[in-house]
């Protein structure tokens, strides 16, 4: 397969046309070789207009890269610039990390799978990226060591955001994630003004729940 053609038929026919106006974005996501970042077995996905579906070493739920058009967007709202720190949340395989880094002054990539977070590292060396450090834990609490940040992305649905997380953010600082889960999602930014907090939604969006960003179950009697 010519997966340079189908790299530029992702972002000519997916991003472009999705108000992605930031040419950086489009520029890595032109770049970068997303077949690189899937396992082998779908690998002929990784271009698809859609979320390409992802092993999991613990399977704890489905994970999937974020569809390109609607991962855009996101980086997009989030307004990442060269001197920016910033959190990857469910870094997966490492695809997202690489696209921040072309963005970014610093990426952290957490992972709460562990045989995900291992194909990041190979893949991200493989691609010569530098700024990125991949760490492991669990994805709802972040990853405050190397905090605060600019700004965190959480790549996938999240149906409760957790204080912890957002107050790793810096005074002005953007979480953005796709509030709720399944096809009635929306994508919301979350801006930090000193102790407290405001949402805006941007724009409709489906995602699977981010293991950790379920909301807790009530049990019925």
């Amino acid at each position: 397969m010519n997966y340079a053609i189908q790299r530029k038929n992702m972002v000519e026919s997916q991003v472009r046309p999705s108000d992605v106006t930031d040419r950086r974005i489009i520029r890595a996501m032109l770049e970068l070789p997303r077949e690189d970042f899937v396992p082998q077995r779908v690998r002929e996905l990784a271009y698809m207009d859609g979320s390409v579906p992802l092993a999991t070493a613990t399977g704890d739920g489905r994970r999937a890269l974020l569809a390109a058009r609607t991962f855009a967007k996101i980086v997009q709202a989030a307004e990442v610039d060269a001197s920016s720190a910033v959190l990857d949340v469910g870094a997966a395989t490492g695809y997202s990390s690489a696209v921040l880094s072309r963005l970014a002054g610093k990426v952290v990539a957490l992972e709460c799978d562990g045989g995900l977070a291992a194909i990041a590292k190979t893949a991200l060396s493989a691609s010569g990226v530098g700024n990125v450090t991949i760490v492991e834990g669990d994805l709802a609490r972040g990853w405050a060591a190397e905090g605060p940040y600019d700004a965190i992305i959480v790549e996938g649905a999240a149906e409760v955001v957790s204080p912890e997380l957002l107050d790793q953010l810096k005074d002005g600082g953007r979480l953005v994630a796709i509030s709720g889960g399944g096809a009635a999602g929306r994508a919301t930014v979350w801006r930090r003004d000193g102790s407290t907090y405001g949402a805006t939604a941007i724009f409709d969006a489906a995602a699977d729940v981010l293991p950790g960003f379920a909301k807790a179950r009530a049990f019925a009697f």
